[in-house]
């Protein structure tokens, strides 16, 4: 029996004693006045009883009641019910009072009462002050306590004729039946009735069992007032040991939240701090670090806001606040959502009815108390399917005196597949976890609920999992038992109690709570404890069972086998492998063993090695040969490789035992055993393993040791056998339970004997482990501690003995160990040191935890220093004689080929390649061999790195592998700690990243030491980044050949040249003012000095004056020597030749000529004074004067002013570049523009700058250059236009600001290319239409930042208009890159295999975004130009961003550019001339390492092979070109994409020498240069089906999804490295005839194409490639001189064209035209196996050739202007100008007849055909044969309807054409085109 009550107090209010204006609560009289001895009175109850704070009140509250819990110092809850009552202030107390009432009144009332009004006078009938009745319990009988202290409240105010003393003694001394124990059995005493003596009758019910909570309905309320998801997230962060705090206003909801919270987390125990109520005074509890539950009221909200790690519930609003630093694991899937689902179930039942046609009539919901137990039974079985099997991870370490029982965690996790899981892993470190282990870890007690659950029904409920009525069902009936369990007795539970008046706190006749007498109570007390001392002792009488164990881990274990699913063929290659070694078939095992080791990742070949080499060491076969002990030492490695700190699936564990019974004899006496090779994996160096280990081998002992006795006793044979398999099947958990059962029968000898044995086996075994870890942790070659300290784990335990170790093999070496540990040198005593403390750690835990004695504890510690000792004196001998084996051999080093002036700078350390995230070389989804791993060597050169080398694999064959990249190219070098894939040792390793899309991911071979990979890493270091320009290999690599000049030639050629550049730099130095001399790094010069003018003497040499007319360009008398020689170099530049192609600059001296041309070429920048990053060169504005240009670049960013770069042919406008402005610049102009007149715009401004007002003629003259501007009035804008004309969808919308004001803000479409205005849907490329953006536009655009143009109003009387846009910037082009970089060549295989994760990361990369939105910019501008505004390009700085946009724009609007010699030119003009920064964006030396490469060319060239995708047929280059350019402008193999400007190339002297010197064949220093020579040798820069259109402007697709990811950076070749350096990439050669043996048939040549080994374009070449190969051979047989491959195709076009004409009805040429479908332009088709759309692609028809009817003469072999796109090509996809139906007068006697006639302006033809879809072309006539075009006349038989006008005739040399149009327009708009292409020619 247990006592009801222990205390009775009453509280009531008193003064504060320091005088504040709150009370405070006063301990009135308490019952009993001495504690009990078991139960000491609790201090701080007057805290509890009012949580607010004591205040007077205005009025009289009714009574309140709630239950207040204490937790004692022995973690014993206290439950305090407090029932507080208001009663007036007595006058004693008004008159402490009165001299603070007015402090007092002003206080802010905290409980939520009124405020006083601090000018009433207070009298004493007006404030109440508050008493508390208190009863202190150790049980919670929350009702029985209300109904108590409700009669004696009751007593008092209703007067009744009843003794308080009485009362509250009777109370004191009633005791209740203890829960769970065999005094149930009778209903009386279970349900105890007892009576107060106030005519009040009470049924106490005790549960049935002591350990199941009881809720009544607080769980049902906290779901009401929470949720469902809430409640669970609550639930998971009090098991995941979070902070979680309850408001709300009631006290009573606040302690039901936080039992019913409680509830839910049975079986485990909350441990930390609990309190649901926390008085106020206590608050800042809320900031301890440890976790609690605690309920506040919500008055006190405002206090609890700034607390940032806890869990907020707000029980009134029903929220639940997580903040953000707190991460709440849920619950592991599938169980989370069942768990959910099932809820939702339980609560809202009619959920599952709500979409039935016919709903059954409502069902009756469960009362509140039984819904409470069914989502307790929820959670019940949720823990019993989290716990299932739980009982096979325990390892009982003891049985006597005490059980001690320790749970496998690692195990547990790993047999349920659950080791990732954040939440089972927190729960299983938490302390409720710990707690129960040791509750209910015991294997003999009294078992409960939950018990039979987790032991029996985890197979019930799984079988449930998909029916939910029957999981209904099963949660229905847990929680009958749960609500029986509460309610034993339903029938008697019948209160009879006086209640107080419904409004008796109102009545004014109280009389105070009285006194009571103490010594009635006491001696009430007394006699019952009298009573009790004659009775028996309460005895909770237990009935204990074996607690039931349920089926083993296995069950569940095949469920959640791992993504490693291992098939039995797999074990049988495992086992297999294992017999071959142990019968010595060395040759069968080394086969086998690659496909061993693979099979080795999957869990279940793991453990099938370790039970087969188990079998071979109980055969006694553990003494290896040396070859034998390589291969078992090899797969033991291989399996612990994989094995985590923690060992979860028991591999470690299973190889323990082996790795000390495996050994070879090295010499007599001298034996190594397996352990000293496989030290180097984490999980050896992890005190969880070792104590796991520990634990269970002492469990087996101990199991051992109590099953010993029974083969004793059985004598008969048989008999043993029967009993030894039933002792076999006992577990050590039944054993143990069987031993505490028999325990209180033994005698104490007895008992003291099974002691000391235990103690002596866990002794033992400690000793055991102790030599077992010296073992493992002490190095072979303990002078090696770089080893020791490299496993991450003896350096961090140093600090922390139980941190939980998860550095991974290759995760970070703990370089801090020295000063960790406190260790200076690395000598043998650190390594014994370091294991000794190690070990002595290791044996405190385990002995302490296994209650060994401290005597036996001692001797341990001293012998420990012994074993370790002792241990390396044996190694020592062990490594003396390993170091005497015979070396394994070997391969010898594969030499790289080196290109000529190429020199190894460190010959090769060996090294393996391993595999890094593409799936290409290991043979994975792609198929193939797995090339890598491979085993060589790294070579380091003047140019690249080189891994060449063997795959280690020895059944991939002799292929060799070679990866390598320039040394220029590196971006990122990283040192990294790997296993090598052979030995499986952990080895120093590195990885390299380059930007040509290379990984070397590589370790150190063992004979490689770590001084020679330093090495490697600082000469790859001075190499990468050289102090100088002059140290790269462009320039190292001419030096090396200059010496072979003969000393003569170099005097003739050289000074001129020299004198030159330095007389050029010199004076440019003077111009531009001393401050430049110095300085190595581009930096634009400061404000200062840009805005001087020219020193007075020198103002000639800078600008050419006036009247020398600056337009020519014949040098003059007025310059000197050396600027004649400045002038003459700089016409030869790309630029200059470009602009007289263009027609933008006159070479002329005539004046009339030039003054008509409305712009000129000024050399006022010859001397780079104006802007050092432009060429000397520019075009600007005919009417401006040089002087002036000074004065306008100082509005532009750099000093780049806007200067004309192209001039589209037809519509005559131009494109201009300039850098980004500044804020003086037209910004400010527009900003400041506030009157209206044009005259004087500025008329209103004194202040207005001089350079805005330059800058302003500027931009007028630009736009009064353009022919059609020279008067502008009465036009508008592009705004208006496109407000007007857009229709709400265009394509301007998502390039322009959102926020302008005219009109282009709508969201209209993102679509920029032309096909979305125009009325009808063309073709990709198909003209526009002729109207687009005619009408209204300005003459002149502005493309600008964004942020630059911020708030410029755009004004209507300006030439020119502003088009903000967004753009990125270089740096984000660099990040992006970091991100493709890591996607398309990832260092680590993705955790998810398949394209899904490639795609993702490509898409967080966002580098196809900005292609999307260069192009998108370009095709912008292209469709201004083609519309006839001029624009002016000006983002950034002018040579990142603008470059990428004007040279798209060239190369969309200007086929000449598409060709290899435009391109050419296009970069040199538009990257080189105008100073991208080609050496600062490539960092090429020291001083740009820090900012990084930054790909913007690279960019470029990704946009344009997007463009060629597009348009295969408009380009004359190939992809490769592309592909070369961009691997070389990263190589630094040549100069042509070194430093920033013209600029700084004169001052290097490189821009001019290669005119004055003839090199060598060897040193070619431009790219140009290079690509020249090899085309003359090969077409692999060729585009066979180059065809361009007529129409010169491509307009591209530039969404993402139109976009494909370039194969420059993916594919990759093995075979020989990247295939850019021509020399290198010219494969072996095939072997000659002869060797093929003679008579027999000839071998076949076929060879196996590897998609990631070979060059496929090279093994697999087009048909074209191979017919012009195969001329050259026979030409070489013929022994005739070879003739140029391009010669030949263009012979073989000239005759084709020929071969089309005449009258080819027979298959007389064996070349014929193959129809390519028109629609492969516009998707981007691309057939690379093929010549596509050439002349030379063979037919595969049957029919007759498809060459065309007779038309004209030999003649038309003479060379037309088809030449100038030397092209022939397919009727289907040709250039077609214009076409439509013409009737033909046939030739003589032929009728009339209606044909589709096509007008071709590029080819300068006239074809017909017998309809439009016709492919067949059925006659040409040749423009350049025509004569005339005239009127005809109706012949005999021509059309009856058609007008006379209708008829013309063209006349050629050769004969009259009659042709006769449909009506007279369609005649008259026929003979205009013919004309206009007459004229054109």
């Amino acid at each position: 029996m247990a006592r009801l009550a222990d205390y009775f107090v009453l509280v009531a209010f008193g003064p504060h004693p320091r005088g504040s204006g709150e009370g405070q609560g006063q301990i009135l009289q308490r019952f009993p006045e001495k504690d009990w001895e078991d139960n000491p009175f609790p201090q701080g109850i007057e805290l509890f009883c009012q949580p607010s704070g004591w205040q007077l009140c205005p009025e009289r509250n009714p009574p309140t009641f709630f239950v207040a819990v204490l937790t004692d110092i022995n973690s014993e809850r206290h439950y305090c019910a407090c029932l507080t009552f208001w009663e007036p202030v007595e006058s004693t107390q008004e008159v402490v009072f009165n001299e603070d009432t007015t402090e007092q009144e002003e206080e802010a009332d905290e409980g939520g009462q009124a405020r006083l009004s601090s000018t009433a006078p207070a009298q004493p009938s007006q404030l109440f002050a508050p008493k508390t009745l208190v009863l202190v319990s150790r049980l919670d009988h929350t009702d029985v306590f209300r109904n108590s202290l409700g009669l004696i409240y009751a007593v008092h105010v209703e007067g009744l004729n009843v003794c308080l003393e009485n009362v509250i003694g009777n109370l004191l001394t009633c005791t209740v039946p203890l829960a769970g124990g065999s005094q149930l059995d009778s209903v009386e005493e279970g349900a105890r009735t007892i009576s107060l003596g106030a005519g009040d009758r009470q049924v106490i019910q005790t549960p049935l069992v002591d350990s199941l909570p009881v809720s009544r309905c607080s769980v049902a309320l906290l779901f009401r007032q929470l949720g469902i998801t809430n409640v669970l997230s609550l639930f998971c962060a009090a098991l995941t040991e979070h902070k979680v705090l309850f408001l709300s206003r009631s006290y009573q909801r606040l302690a039901d939240a936080c039992r019913g919270l409680l509830a839910l987390l049975f079986p485990l125990r909350y441990s930390f701090t609990y309190v649901p109520i926390l008085p106020a005074q206590l608050l800042e509890v809320l900031s301890t670090p440890t976790p609690f539950i605690i309920g506040v009221n919500a008055a006190f909200q405002a206090e609890t806001q700034e607390l940032l790690d806890v869990i907020v519930a707000d029980l009134d609003g029903g929220t639940v606040t997580v903040p953000e630093c707190v991460h709440i694991p849920p619950l592991p899937e599938p169980l989370q959502s069942q768990t959910h689902n099932v809820l939702s179930m339980v609560l809202d039942p009619e959920l599952e009815l709500a979409d039935l046609a016919f709903p059954p009539p409502t069902t009756s919901a469960s009362s509140l108390k039984m819904q409470d137990k069914e989502l307790r039974a929820v959670f019940l079985r949720l823990f019993a399917q989290l716990l299932q099997g739980y009982r096979w991870c325990l390892h009982i370490v003891r049985i006597h005196p005490e059980p001690v029982i320790r749970f496998h965690k690692a195990a547990f996790l790993g047999q349920r597949g659950l080791v990732e899981d954040d939440f089972l892993m927190k729960v299983l470190e938490g302390m409720a976890f710990a707690g129960f282990v040791s509750e209910r870890g015991v294997p003999y007690r009294s078992t409960d609920l939950f018990d039979e659950l987790v032991a029996h029904e985890v197979a019930r409920m799984r079988a449930d999992e998909n029916h939910p009525h029957r999981v209904l069902r099963h949660v229905q009936e847990l929680a009958e038992q749960l609500y029986k369990n509460e309610n034993p007795y339903p029938a008697v539970a019948m209160h009879k109690v006086q209640r107080p008046g419904e409004a008796s706190h109102l009545r004014r006749t109280h009389r105070p709570f009285p006194r009571l007498d103490e010594g009635t109570v006491q001696w009430i007390v007394d006699q019952a404890a009298a009573k009790m001392q004659g009775a028996p002792p309460a005895v909770k009488a237990e009935r204990k069972t074996t607690v039931p164990s349920g089926p083993p881990m296995t069950a569940i274990l095949e469920r959640c086998s791992g993504p490693h699913v291992n098939s039995a063929r797999r074990l049988e290659v495992v086992r297999n492998c294992i017999s071959y070694v142990f019968e010595g078939k060395m040759l069968e095992a080394k086969k086998l063993l690659p496909a061993v080791l693979r099979a080795l990742k999957g869990r279940a070949a793991r453990r099938c090695l370790a039970h087969e080499l188990h079998l071979h060491v109980q055969q006694n076969r553990a003494v290896l040969d040396h070859q034998q002990f390589d291969f078992v030492v090899r797969m033991m490695n291989c399996c612990l490789q994989d094995c985590t700190s923690l060992d979860e699936h028991g591999i470690a564990a299973a190889l323990l035992p082996l790795v000390t019974a495996f050994c070879r004899k090295l010499s007599p006496g001298v034996t190594q055993f397996a352990y000293s090779c496989v030290q180097e994996h984490v999980v050896w160096s992890t005190p969880q393993f070792w104590e796991a280990m520990f634990y269970g081998d002492v469990q087996t002992h101990i199991r051992a040791l109590y099953l010993e006795p029974s083969d004793e006793r059985v004598s008969p044979s048989q008999e043993a056998g029967e009993a030894q398999s039933q002792d076999d099947e006992r577990s050590a958990l039944d054993v143990a339970s069987e031993q505490r059962r028999l325990w209180p029968t033994l005698s104490q000898e007895k008992q003291q004997e099974l002691v000391q044995k235990e103690e002596s086996t866990v002794f033992s075994q400690a000793i055991h482990y102790a030599n077992r870890m010296s073992y493992l942790l002490l190095p072979l070659d303990s002078s090696k501690s770089r080893l020791l300290r490299e496993r991450a784990g003896l350096g961090d335990l140093e600090s922390a003995s139980n941190s939980l170790v998860t550095n991974s093999m290759a995760g970070s070496v703990a370089e801090s160990y020295d000063t960790e540990s406190g260790f200076e040198d690395a000598e043998t005593c650190d390594v014994a040191g370091a294991v000794v403390r190690f070990i002595n750690r290791f044996v405190d835990k385990v002995c302490t935890e296994s209650g060994v004695t401290s005597d036996h504890l001692k001797g341990l510690h001293v012998m420990v220093p012994d074993i370790v000792q002792m241990h390396i004196e044996t190694l020592e001998a062990v490594h003396r004689e390993s170091k005497r084996l015979p070396p394994i051999q070997k391969p010898k080093l594969l030499r790289p080929r080196l290109l000529p002036g190429e020199e190894c700078v460190l010959d090769g350390l060996r090294v393996y390649l391993l595999p890094d995230g593409r799936e290409e070389g290991v043979g994975g989804s792609g198929g193939g061999p797995a090339l890598l791993p491979a085993e060589g060597a790294v070579f380091l050169t003047t140019y690249r790195v080189i891994f060449t080398g063997m795959p280690t694999d020895p059944l991939v064959g002799e292929q060799v592998v070679v990866r390598s990249f320039p040394v220029a190219a590196l971006t990122k070098e990283k040192r990294i700690s790997v296993q090598t894939p052979v030995d499986q040792l952990l080895q120093d390793g590195l990885q390299l990243r380059s930007c040509t899309f290379q990984l070397l991911k590589m370790a150190f071979d063992e004979e490689v030491g770590s001084d020679s990979a330093e090495l490697f890493r600082k000469q790859l270091h001075k190499l990468r980044y050289p102090p100088d320009i002059r140290g790269t290999f462009a320039f190292t690599l001419g030096s090396a050949h200059t010496t072979g000049r003969s000393p003569r030639v170099a005097k003739d050629k050289g000074p001129s040249l020299r004198n030159f550049s330095r007389n050029l730099v010199k004076n440019a130095k003077k111009t531009i003012g001393r401050q430049y001399v110095t300085r190595k790094k581009y930096n634009p010069p400061s404000w200062e000095h840009r805005g001087q003018p020219p020193p007075e003497d020198q103002e000639d040499e800078i600008s050419v004056s006036e009247e020398l007319e600056p337009s020519t360009l014949t040098p003059s008398s007025a310059l000197k020597p050396s600027d004649r020689m400045t002038m003459s170099s700089l016409v030869e530049r790309a630029c200059c030749r470009d602009y007289q192609r263009l027609g933008l600059g006159t070479l002329s001296s005539s004046l009339s000529r030039a003054k008509s041309e409305p712009f000129r070429i000024s050399p006022v920048n010859r001397m780079y004074a104006i802007c050092r990053s432009y060429p000397g060169l520019l075009i600007v504005p005919q009417s401006i004067q040089d002087n002036a240009l000074q004065r306008v670049s100082r509005c532009y960013r750099q000093n780049r002013f806007p200067v004309v770069c192209w001039r589209s042919g037809r519509s005559k406008a131009v494109l201009l570049r300039s850098g980004g402005l500044h804020g003086k610049g037209v910004v400010g102009l527009f900003k400041a523009q506030n009157t209206p007149s044009p005259a004087s715009p500025f008329s209103g401004q004194t202040q207005a700058d001089s350079s805005s007002l330059e800058q302003e003629k500027y931009l007028q003259a630009v736009v009064s250059a353009m022919p059609r501007y020279a008067d502008s009035s009465g036009r508008n804008t592009l705004s208006s236009f496109s407000s007007a004309h857009m229709g709400g969808h265009g394509k301007w919308s998502s390039v322009r600001a959102s926020g302008r004001s005219s009109g282009l803000g709508a969201d209209v479409g993102s679509r920029l290319a032309s096909r979305d205005l125009l009325s009808t849907p063309h073709t990709n490329g198909a003209p526009p239409d002729s109207g687009f953006l005619r009408p209204q536009r300005a003459a002149l655009y502005i493309i600008g930042d964004k942020a630059q143009l911020k708030g410029v109003r755009p004004d209507p009387l300006q030439q020119w208009e502003l088009v903000p846009i967004e753009v990125f910037e270089a740096r984000q082009v660099k990040a992006s890159f970091k991100k493709l970089l890591k996607a398309c060549v990832p260092g680590c295989p993705a955790t998810e295999p398949g394209p899904a994760s490639f795609l993702r990361s490509l898409e967080d990369s966002e580098w196809l975004t900005q292609i999307h939105k260069l192009l998108q910019i370009s095709v912008l501008v292209v469709e201004l130009l083609d519309s006839g505004s001029s624009v002016l390009v000006s983002l950034e700085d002018g040579w990142d961003i603008t470059t990428q946009v004007v040279s798209l724009v060239q190369l969309l609007s200007d086929p000449f550019y598409r060709t290899l010699e435009g391109f050419r030119l296009l970069v040199e003009k538009e990257w080189l001339s105008f100073g991208h920064r080609f050496s600062h964006r490539g960092a090429h030396t020291l001083a740009g390492q820090s900012s990084g490469f930054t790909p913007v060319f690279l960019q470029f060239l990704d946009c344009v092979h997007q463009v060629h995708l597009q348009f295969p047929m408009e380009f004359e280059f190939s992809q490769f070109y592309l592909k070369f350019l961009g691997y070389h402008h990263a190589s630094r193999r040549f100069r042509t994409f070194l430093l920033d400007s013209d600029y700084e190339r004169i001052e290097l002297g490189l821009l001019y020498e290669e005119k004055g010197e003839r090199r060598g064949q060897l040193a070619c220093r431009s790219v140009w240069e290079y690509v020249d020579r090899l085309s003359k040798r090969t077409p692999m820069f060729y585009n066979y089906t180059y065809a361009p259109e007529d129409t010169e402007v491509l307009r591209p697709y530039s969404n993402v999804s139109n976009l494909k990811v370039w194969d420059f950076y993916t594919e990759e070749t093995l075979a020989e490295g990247p295939p850019y350096d021509w020399e290198l990439a010219q494969g072996p050669p095939e072997p000659p005839e002869e060797e093929r043996p003679d008579g027999g048939a000839p071998q076949s040549r076929r060879r196996v194409v590897w998609p990631c080994y070979d060059s496929r374009p090279r093994v697999q070449p087009d048909a074209i490639s191979r017919l012009l190969e195969e001329l050259q051979r026979l030409e070489t047989e013929l022994g005739r001189p070879s003739e140029r491959w391009k010669d030949t195709w263009d012979r073989v076009k000239a005759v084709q064209r020929l071969e089309g004409r005449q009258d080819g009805r027979g298959a007389s040429s064996s070349l014929l035209l193959s129809a390519v479908p028109h629609h492969r332009r516009s998707l981007g088709v691309y057939l690379q196996e093929g010549p596509v759309g050439s002349t030379l692609s063979l037919s595969l028809d049957s029919d007759q050739s498809s060459g065309s009817t007779t038309s004209s003469s030999r003649q038309a072999a003479r060379r037309s202007t088809s030449t100038l796109y030397s092209q022939f090509q397919t009727a289907e996809s040709e250039n077609r100008s214009y076409e439509g139906t013409l009737y033909k007068k046939g030739a003589f006697m032929k009728p009339w007849k209606a044909r589709w006639f096509v007008l071709d302006k590029t080819k300068h033809q006239l074809r017909y055909y017998d309809h439009r879809v016709d492919t067949d072309c059925k006659g040409v006539i040749d423009l350049a044969e025509v004569e005339a075009v005239a009127p005809g006349t109706p012949t005999i038989g021509a059309p009856k309807t058609v007008d006379e006008k209708a008829f013309f005739d063209v006349k050629t040399t050769r004969r009259v054409y009659n042709f006769c149009a449909q009506d007279v327009p369609s005649a008259q708009q026929w003979v205009d085109r013919i004309q206009s292409c007459l004229s054109d020619a």
